[in-house]
């Protein structure tokens, strides 16, 4: 497996793009698939059947563009971010002295933000191991050469968050995920309640670390990246409050690039004792 994403890692990336936006709009003709990239545009108000297709291409291109970006050089791969915006975040958080939180929503290239930031600092970020052998080889390979580092998600991967922004360096934060139970708040997103995890949270509460929200956009025909960083507000302790502002920032973005979203991710599902309150989730 690895020998053939290694031929698939030399194709240059606009022809990558292209093969992936085919095998996407292939995978759409999977009816489960389908139907759940359209059921959560619904929720959120963005369906239309454009939007689906182009979902499906944006999510193909995810896949086939990770070869590439785990198997080339490093300098090669991270050259391929044609712009960043709001560095002198980074910067400034870094001189405020108590580490940064970094989230990185599931918008874009979220592999290519996290690798170009721990190309040039030291970042950890909590690291569930995959299921394939072969898959977590090529993660590996991918991220070596960075000055970032993974830990499991459990409490001494959470000790060592704490510990890396002691030392005023970076925690990787994956802020739109489904949290495992008891570890979350219900909080409105995407036209829905969703579970979401509460750890971003509990880390601000404590470290008092600048928060940034990362994003790498994918530039039309293969031509690289956009990197977008900005800073969030600081939050209050109230984690229910602080939940629905983080989400209305990633909503405002997520709504300003709709297509390269991670729309077949089942966010929105419950599991063990946890339910979601009644009513709509305004």
């Amino acid at each position: 497996m690895l020998t053939l994403l290694g031929l698939v890692a030399r194709l240059p990336l606009p022809m990558l793009h292209l093969l992936g936006a085919a095998l996407g709009l292939l995978a759409l003709l999977r009816g489960r698939h389908r139907r759940l990239i359209a059921d959560n545009l619904r929720h959120a108000g963005l369906y239309s059947p454009l939007m689906v297709m182009r979902v499906g291409m944006e999510l193909g291109k995810m896949l086939v563009e990770l070869p590439y970006i785990w198997l080339r050089p490093l300098d090669e791969v991270t050259g391929l971010i044609r712009e960043v915006q709001g560095w002198e975040h980074v910067e400034a958080g870094l001189r405020w002295g108590n580490g940064l939180i970094v989230l990185g929503p599931h918008l874009g290239c979220l592999e290519m933000a996290g690798l170009y930031l721990a190309s040039r600092m030291p970042m950890i970020a909590l690291y569930r191991r995959p299921r394939q052998a072969w898959f977590h080889d090529l993660m590996q390979r991918g991220r070596t050469g960075t000055l970032g580092r993974a830990v499991e998600p459990n409490l001494a991967g959470v000790r060592a968050l704490f510990k890396a922004l002691k030392r005023n360096e970076a925690a990787w934060v994956l802020p739109d995920q489904h949290a495992n139970d008891g570890d979350g708040v219900w909080t409105p997103f995407l036209g829905r309640w969703a579970y979401m995890p509460t750890l971003l949270y509990r880390l601000h509460d404590k470290t008092h670390a600048t928060l940034l929200l990362f994003q790498c956009k994918r530039l039309p025909w293969g031509r690289g990246y956009r990197l977008v960083i900005e800073p969030l507000p600081d939050l209050p302790a109230d984690t229910a409050v602080a939940s629905r502002i983080v989400n209305r920032v990633m909503e405002e973005r997520i709504r300003q690039l709709p297509e390269q979203y991670l729309w077949s991710y089942r966010l929105h599902r419950t599991s063990g004792n946890e339910r979601p309150p009644g009513g709509p989730a305004l």
